[in-house]
């Protein structure tokens, strides 16, 4: 596949997520609640999740921004759920690492987050693609 169709493939990826996000709203019966914002751009999101025994059992986020930063918050919570702590951190780091445009473990599957990529080229929307992964790794060290 050439390069501009990957392109075209990952903004659509970005794009589906953002018009039709994923875990959108709030757990009512969630016992981590963890308010980020951007103030840099404005983003903010509001990210709610259910940890049971060392594991995230459930997560769903409300907020507004931007379709990196919205769509981006759509991948994570699809990513997290079900995952164990320690996974769900690991997650976390590697997305950070490609995000940034470093090497990272390729051998977590990153399923639609790959999709995010991209963003590493242009340094002032790294913030928006991580807000709320920074959101995650703040509820789950506390």
């Amino acid at each position: 596949m050439s390069f501009n169709n990957l392109d075209t493939l990952y903004r659509q990826v970005i794009m589906d997520h953002y018009k039709k996000p994923r875990n959108k709203g709030v757990l009512e019966d969630g016992n981590l609640t963890i308010d980020m914002n951007n103030p840099t751009c404005g983003d903010r999101i509001r990210l709610t999740m259910k940890v049971e025994d060392q594991k995230v059992v459930d997560a769903k986020f409300e907020g507004e921004g931007c379709s990196i930063s919205m769509s981006s918050a759509s991948m994570m919570t699809q990513a997290i759920k079900g995952k164990d702590i320690e996974t769900a951190v690991k997650l976390s780091k590697t997305f950070s690492e490609m995000i940034q445009g470093n090497e990272y473990d390729d051998t977590l599957d990153l399923g639609d987050i790959e999709a995010l990529q991209g963003v590493s080229k242009f340094p002032a929307r790294i913030k928006c693609a991580t807000l709320a992964w920074k959101a995650m790794e703040k509820g789950l060290k506390e």
